[in-house]
C-alpha cells in the first residue's frame, strides 16, 4: 500500500477535525506514513544483518511479516470508523485505537535511526551489530508492553461497544504477535 493510498484511506474523515487528544489529522497521517516507514526500515535492516550473521534468514522472514500485518490491521480499523452504520461509541473507541497504534509508530520511529546507521556499523563486527540489534528489541518491547497497557485501557472502556471491543482486541493481537516474534529473535542474540 502506498503513500497515496494511505492519505486516501485516511483521507476525508480525519482532514474534516482535529482528533481528541489534540492530535491533527496531520499528526494522525504522519503518524501512519511513520509506521510505514519503520515497518520498510525493520525490512531493510534484515538483509543486511541477515548477512553479517547476527539474523538468520527465518529471522528476517519474521520480521517481514510485521509490516502485512500492521497494514491490514491499520486498513481494517481505518475502514470500520468511516462505516456509516458504526455507533458514536464504536467509532471513538476504534478511533481511540487507531490513536494507540499511532502511538506505537511513533515512539517506535526513534529506533528507526539505529536502524538505519546498522548499514555504516557493519564494519564493527557482529558483536556491536548484535548490541544495536539487541538494544532496539529491547526497547521496541518496552514500547509495545506499555502501549499494550494502554490498549487493556481502552479495552475496558469500551467492552460494552463490541464493534470496537473486537477491534480493539484484534490490535491487542497484533501488539502480542509482535512481542512474540521480537523474543524469538532476541532470545537468540
Amino acid at each position: 500500500m502506498g503513500v497515496t493510498a494511505v492519505r486516501e484511506l485516511v483521507g476525508s474523515e480525519t482532514k474534516a477535525a482535529c482528533v481528541p487528544g489534540g492530535r491533527s489529522a496531520a499528526g494522525l497521517r504522519r503518524g501512519w506514513i511513520g509506521s510505514l516507514a519503520i515497518g520498510a526500515a525493520m525490512l531493510v535492516l534484515a538483509p543486511d544483518v541477515s548477512r553479517s550473521g547476527v539474523l538468520t534468514e527465518s529471522d528476517f522472514k519474521k520480521v517481514e511479516t510485521i509490516k502485512p500485518l500492521f497494514q491490514g490491521l491499520m486498513m481494517d480499523l481505518v475502514q470500520t470508523s468511516k462505516r456509516s452504520d458504526i455507533s458514536s461509541g464504536d467509532a471513538d473507541c476504534v478511533m481511540s485505537t487507531i490513536r494507540e497504534l499511532l502511538q506505537i509508530s511513533e515512539e517506535l520511529s526513534s529506533y528507526e535511526y539505529l536502524i538505519t546507521i546498522e548499514k555504516e556499523i557493519t564494519d564493527s563486527g557482529d558483536s556491536s551489530i548484535k548490541g544495536v540489534v539487541k538494544f532496539a528489541i529491547e526497547k521496541s518491547n518496552t514500547i509495545l508492553a506499555e502501549e499494550r497497557k494502554r490498549l487493556l485501557q481502552v479495552s475496558e472502556r469500551c467492552s460494552r461497544f463490541p464493534l470496537a471491543f473486537s477491534k480493539n482486541q484484534q490490535a491487542l493481537q497484533f501488539i502480542d504477535t509482535t512481542t512474540n516474534l521480537l523474543n524469538s529473535i532476541q532470545v537468540r542474540l
